[in-house]
C-alpha cells in the first residue's frame, strides 16, 4: 500500500489522520465491501483491513498549520530557486519526461485505480508527454529571454517568475494537471499543490514521488515544491489569506471560478483559471463523414467527464443524416468495462439525475432522440441500477434557436451530445452562421471543424477567436508539441483567458537595458 504523508520544505509531515484510496475496479465489483474498508481504515488505521487486497494507498490529512506551513515554505524557497539559472530550470522538463516514462506503468495504474480507463489514462499521459516534449520545451525557452545587441547595449526581454503559486487540481484529472507544477517550476516559482481529499493518491506519487527528486538533483532550496491533502474551501481560504501566495491555479466550474477570480483580484492574486468547456465541433458538407463521426464519438470516452471533448455538434444539413447514422455505428466501439480493460471508454457516472433532467428538457423542447438516454450495467445492458450511461445522441432541427436547450448552451458533462442541422442550406449563409454560432458561444476551451473545401477552412481559421485552441481534420481530443493543451476564453478563462502555458501564465514580462556607461543625458537628449 502506498502511503503519503504531506510533504512540506522537503519534510515529511504527518497529519491528523488518512483518506485512503480503494481501486474504482472493488466499487464495481463489490461497493458495500469497497466502501466499508475504507470507512473501517478511516475511522481505525491500524485495523487489518489495510491489508485488503482493494486497498491501493492513503495520504494523511493536512491541518490549517500544514497549508500555511507549505506556503511558508514556499516562500523562504521563492528567491533562492528563482536564482537557478533558466538553462538548469528547463532541464526539469527533459528530466520530468524521462521520469513518466521510466515510471509508466505505475503511473497508469494510479489512475486506473482512480477510474480513469487504460486508454484514457494512456491519452492523459500522451498530454504530459507532448506538454514536456523537445519541441515544445524548445519553443517555452524562446519565450522565457530574448537578447539583442543595441549598440554598446544589451537589451534583454524576459519572463520573470511571478512568486509563489498555489495548484488546486481538479477531481477528474488530479494528477496531469499537477503535474502541469513542473512548467510553473521551469518558470522560476515555488509551489503549493493540493491533493483532492477525495482522490488524492495519484496526485501525491507524482508530486512525491516524480518531480520531488529532479529537483532534490538539479539542488533546488527546501520548499521549492509542496504538496497537502486537504479540503477544498479550507486550502482556497488559506491561500488568499497569506500575504506570500502570488498566483493561484484554479480548475472548476464556470460561477464558482469567475467568483473566486473576483476574490484573487480583491485580494492581489494572480488567477489562473481552468473552467467549463462546452467546444463546439462543425462538419461541413465535403468531410470524411467517417472521421468526422470518430471525432464526434470523442464526447463520450470517460463517460463526457472531460472537459475538453466536443460538447455540440453544427452539420451542414445536406450531410446531417449520414452523419447522424455514421456515429451511431462508431459508437458501438465506446464501451463500458473496468477500467483496466483494454477498450473501455466509458467510465461510471455516480450522480445521473442532472443527466436525465438534461435529456428530457431537450426531447421536451422538440430535440430528436437519435441513440442512448439508458443506464447500462458493466457489460452493456440497459439497467434501472447501472452506474454507467448509454452513449446518447440528440437531434436539434435549426440553428438560430439552438441555445434554447441547455445540452446546447452548456457543457453537460455527460456522454450527451445534441447535434444541430440548420434549416438553411444556402453555403455562404451556413458558413457565416456556423462562424457567428462558435464566436458567441460564451465559453471557450476548443472548437474543431471538419472540411476539405480549401475556403472553408481557411474562412473558418480566419474568423474564429473564439477559444484557445482550433483544430481542422483532426482529433479533437489529442494533444500536439507547441500547441496548448488547456486555456480558453470567456466563461472557460474568465475575463483574462486564453490559451493558457503554465510556464507563461505565471510569469510576467520584463525589459532590461545592460549599458557599458552612456552619459544619461546623452541617452535622453542625444549627442
Amino acid at each position: 500500500m502506498r502511503s503519503y504523508d504531506s510533504y512540506i520544505g522537503d519534510r515529511d509531515v504527518p497529519g491528523a489522520g488518512w483518506v485512503y484510496t480503494v481501486s474504482s475496479r472493488s466499487l464495481l465489483e463489490d461497493v458495500f465491501t469497497s466502501v466499508s474498508v475504507k470507512r473501517t481504515l478511516e475511522q481505525n488505521p491500524d485495523s487489518s483491513a489495510a491489508l485488503h487486497p482493494y486497498v491501493v494507498g492513503r495520504a494523511a490529512v493536512a491541518t490549517t498549520e500544514d497549508i500555511d506551513a507549505a506556503v511558508d515554505a514556499a516562500v523562504h524557497a521563492r528567491t533562492g530557486w528563482a536564482a537557478v539559472p533558466l538553462d538548469d530550470r528547463m532541464r526539469l522538463g527533459e528530466l520530468f519526461l524521462t521520469q513518466l516514462r521510466e515510471n509508466r506503468e505505475a503511473f497508469l495504474s494510479l489512475l486506473m485505480a482512480e477510474a480513469h480507463p487504460r486508454m484514457l489514462a494512456e491519452w492523459e499521459l500522451s498530454c504530459l508527454e507532448q506538454v514536456y516534449s523537445a519541441e515544445s520545451c524548445s519553443w517555452y525557452r524562446q519565450q522565457m529571454q530574448a537578447e539583442f545587441q543595441y549598440g554598446p547595449r544589451r537589451l534583454v526581454v524576459r519572463r520573470s517568475p511571478d512568486g509563489v503559486v498555489c495548484i488546486n487540481p481538479p477531481q477528474n484529472a488530479p494528477a496531469p494537471s499537477a503535474a502541469l507544477a513542473v512548467l510553473v517550476l521551469m518558470a522560476g516559482n515555488t509551489v503549493v499543490v493540493r491533493a483532492p481529499r477525495s482522490i488524492a493518491l495519484s496526485t501525491m506519487y507524482v508530486v512525491r514521488e516524480l518531480i520531488a527528486p529532479l529537483l532534490t538533483e538539479l539542488g533546488a532550496p527546501p520548499g521549492t515544491l509542496n504538496v497537502v491533502c486537504s479540503k477544498p474551501q479550507q486550502t482556497l481560504d488559506r491561500w488568499l489569506e497569506h500575504p506570500g501566495v502570488d498566483d493561484i491555479i484554479y480548475f472548476g466550474g464556470s460561477e464558482e471560478g469567475l467568483q473566486f477570480e473576483r476574490e484573487c483580484v480583491a485580494r492581489g492574486k494572480k488567477p489562473v483559471l481552468e473552467l467549463a468547456g462546452n467546444d463546439g465541433l462543425v462538419v461541413w458538407r465535403d468531410a470524411d463523414l467517417s472521421m468526422a463521426a470518430e471525432a464526434v464519438t470523442e464526447c463520450f470516452y470517460g463517460s463526457g467527464q472531460i472537459c475538453m471533448v466536443p460538447n455540440y455538434v453544427l452539420a451542414h444539413p445536406s450531410i446531417a443524416d449520414d452523419l447522424l447514422a455514421e456515429v451511431v455505428r462508431q459508437v458501438a466501439n465506446v464501451r463500458p468495462g473496468y477500467p483496466e480493460d483494454r477498450g473501455v471508454l466509458l467510465s461510471p457516472v455516480r450522480r445521473s439525475e442532472r443527466f436525465f433532467r438534461l435529456l428530457r428538457q431537450a426531447l421536451d423542447a422538440g430535440a430528436e432522440l437519435v441513440c442512448g438516454g439508458r443506464r447500462t450495467e458493466l457489460d452493456g445492458t440497459p439497467s434501472d441500477t447501472g452506474v454507467f450511461l448509454e452513449p446518447t445522441v440528440v437531434r436539434v432541427n435549426g440553428l438560430a434557436g439552438a441555445r434554447r436547450f441547455d445540452v446546447v448552451a452548456h457543457e453537460t458533462f455527460f456522454p450527451l451530445i445534441p447535434v444541430v442541422v440548420p434549416d438553411d442550406d444556402d453555403d455562404v449563409a451556413l458558413l457565416d452562421g456556423f462562424v457567428e454560432f462558435i464566436n458567441s458561444n460564451r465559453y471557450g476551451l476548443r472548437n474543431s471543424l471538419w472540411a476539405e473545401d480549401q475556403r472553408v477552412i481557411d474562412t473558418f481559421v480566419t474568423r474564429t477567436h473564439n477559444g484557445g485552441l482550433l483544430k481542422v481534420n483532426d482529433s479533437h481530443i489529442g494533444f500536439l508539441p507547441y500547441l496548448p493543451s488547456h486555456g480558453g476564453t470567456g466563461l472557460t478563462g474568465g475575463a483574462f483567458g486564453e490559451a493558457n502555458y503554465p510556464i507563461l501564465k505565471t510569469s510576467h514580462l520584463q525589459g532590461v537595458s545592460v549599458s557599458a556607461g552612456i552619459r544619461p543625458r546623452t541617452a535622453v537628449f542625444g549627442e
